[in-house]
């Protein structure tokens, strides 16, 4: 075993992992924004709205990521009225900035299903209950069928969540330096495949591991009272 290139792979790979977190953490958050506003979208009484939310989720989630990477960052690029607006050229025209938002985009409409789920499970008695005792529409949806809609969307968007780490390794299809891409650059000089990507591989394990781990004990929390009703 050669020990000297795995300590260089790891030196190397590990300057990948910022980039990574970066990418998951900010896509994460942007995606969950975009993903409760078009929950909230579909369960509206307007039609445009719930069109809207359901042409946005089934583009985004039956076309490929690595596929709307390539329209984003080669395609929209083209485009004279893109390079020549300042706004749209720093989402388009850096490859970070372009990965976020394709990552944001996509894992927001997983997460409208997810959350539209957790929405619709919320007891009708309690929405009315709240009706009853005068609760405004904001505050119905703050204090009882948000918190509710989180504790039973939580499992389903947990496994999203892994996803959308395990995606930021196609950034680097767009030259995107995060763990993939620096694994790729040094394969390209090292031509070592197979301990590379075993290496970055593992990487991810450990990234997705600790993700897991925090997940469940927000899980736990957030359930304690039926473990405690038991």
């Amino acid at each position: 075993m050669d020990w000297e290139l795995i300590e260089r792979a790891v030196s190397s790979l590990s300057r990948g992992v910022g980039v990574t977190l970066t990418l998951a953490s900010t896509s994460i958050v942007l995606g969950f924004c975009i993903g409760l506003c078009l929950a909230v979208m579909r369960l509206s009484s307007s039609k445009f709205a719930v069109r809207f939310a359901e042409y946005y989720s089934a583009f985004f989630r039956g076309t490929p990521l690595l596929v709307q990477l390539f329209l984003f960052y080669y395609g929209l690029g083209q485009f004279d009225f893109v390079r020549n607006n300042p706004v749209l050229w720093w989402l388009i025209g850096d490859a970070t900035h372009c990965a976020i938002m394709a990552l944001a985009l996509n894992t927001g409409a997983y997460t409208s299903e997810i959350l539209r789920g957790g929405l619709m499970s919320v007891p009708v008695g309690l929405v009315e209950a709240a009706k009853a005792a005068g609760m405004s529409r904001v505050m119905r949806f703050r204090r009882i069928e948000f918190p509710l809609a989180i504790r039973q969307a939580l499992p389903a968007y947990s496994n999203e969540l892994i996803l959308v780490v395990k995606s930021t390794s196609l950034a680097s299809t767009i030259t995107v330096l995060e763990i993939t891409g620096y694994a790729k650059r040094l394969m390209s000089q090292t031509y070592a495949i197979f301990e590379i990507f075993a290496i970055a591989g593992v990487f991810y394990l450990v990234l997705n591991t600790v993700l897991i781990l925090v997940l469940r004990r927000i899980e736990g929390r957030l359930t304690r009272y039926q473990a405690a009703a038991r």
